[in-house]
C-alpha cells in the first residue's frame, strides 16, 4: 500500500515538473542548470524513477519560482505503460 502511494506521488511530481517545464518553454538542460542538478537526475525525476530529497524538490520549485506544494499536487496521470513502445511502421 505504501509503495503504491509513493509511486503515485512520484508520478504526480514527474507530471507536474514536466508540465511546468513545457509551459515555460524550458529544456531539461535549462531546468537542470537552474535547479543546480545533473541533467540525468532531472530526467529520472521526470520519469518518476527516483525518490527525490526535500533539497532537490526545493531546488526544482525555486527554479520555477513556485511553492514546493505545487509540485506535490495530484496530477492527471496517463496510464502507466511498461516496456518498449510499439514499433512505428514506415
Amino acid at each position: 500500500m505504501r509503495e503504491a502511494r509513493l509511486d503515485k506521488l512520484l508520478r504526480s511530481i514527474a507530471a507536474n515538473v514536466r508540465a511546468l517545464r513545457r509551459a515555460r518553454k524550458l529544456t531539461q538542460e535549462q531546468l537542470a542548470e537552474r535547479a543546480g542538478m545533473d541533467l540525468s537526475y532531472l530526467q529520472r525525476i521526470e520519469r518518476a524513477e527516483t525518490n527525490l530529497s526535500m533539497d532537490k524538490l526545493l531546488g526544482v520549485a525555486d527554479a520555477f519560482g513556485v511553492a514546493p506544494g505545487q509540485l506535490l499536487r495530484p496530477a492527471r496521470l496517463p496510464a502507466l505503460q511498461r516496456g518498449r513502445p510499439p514499433r512505428q511502421s514506415d
